[in-house]
């Protein structure tokens, strides 16, 4: 699979999990299918950073890879103690640590979304040398057709 479609493939696979995540009132199997792309998620977060690593394509993308593998790490681990039901009678404020481990959960997974998305596009946008293309103040050019 080329690079480019496995970064751009995990912002989609994130997408998904995101709606499966919030899915209100789901059907028996929902719950497993979220535990499934989380965890399909974390390999692919690794694997595009691996291979990013692997590139000459700048250190911010590679760096912004790697957090976002970490972060997935996190989510993975927030999403055990969610399904372990810890903290649901630990009230404070009216909120339960449940609660705010699900706020976290939810909060972690929008950053990878949007760090996934970056990635994709920084690299997408190395890979064609777009960076050393300027344009007129004002002026959106057209796309270039592929060679």
């Amino acid at each position: 699979m080329r690079l480019w479609v496995a970064l751009y493939g995990m912002t989609w696979l994130v997408f998904f999990e995101i709606l499966l995540g919030t899915w209100p009132s789901p059907p028996f199997v929902v719950p497993y299918l979220h535990i499934v792309l989380g965890l399909g998620i974390v390999l692919l977060a690794y694997s595009n950073f691996s291979h990013l690593r692997a590139t000459r394509v700048p250190g911010r993308v590679k760096r912004i890879a790697r957090s976002t593998f970490q972060l997935s790490l996190v989510t993975v681990f927030l999403g055990l103690v969610l399904e372990a039901n810890v903290g649901t009678s630990w009230v404070v404020l009216g909120v339960s640590f449940f609660q705010l481990v699900l706020f976290f959960h939810l909060v972690l997974a929008l950053a990878i979304i949007t760090q996934a998305a970056a990635v994709a596009i920084a690299h997408d946008m190395w890979e064609d040398r777009e960076f050393e293309k300027e344009t007129e103040p004002g002026a959106i050019p057209p796309p270039t057709s592929p060679a």
